[in-house]
């Protein structure tokens, strides 16, 4: 019996990971019609179904969302992004690690 319900839920597991993964794809065709449409409203819920629905996966692929926040912050502090084009010209990189550490004071 033990052996069915582990079966169930490695088959539950698969799917749900499969059906995020759909979920993240679709997200970003509508952020891109979005875009095309130039509607604020619908980028910013695309955006966010975005970042969310990667947080669910990592969260099914086994990563505490607090191990995902730390491997954002790591990247953001490498030498490899304070060297990318966009922090270089807009200083993208510097402002979300600015925002990040900012909220973790909350």
């Amino acid at each position: 019996m033990s052996s069915n319900n582990s079966d169930l839920n490695i088959v539950k597991s698969v799917r749900i990971i499969e059906w995020l993964k759909a979920e993240l794809l679709t997200g970003i065709g509508i952020l891109f019609k979005a875009m095309i449409k130039n509607s604020e409203d619908a980028i910013l819920d695309a955006l966010a179904n975005i970042i969310m629905g990667c947080y669910f996966l990592g969260k099914r692929l086994g990563f505490s969302y607090t191990k995902i926040d730390a491997e954002i912050e790591k990247r953001l502090d490498s030498t490899e992004m304070q060297e990318h084009e966009i922090e270089q010209w807009y200083g993208d990189v510097s402002n979300l690690q600015q925002y990040v550490k900012e909220r973790n004071r909350i």
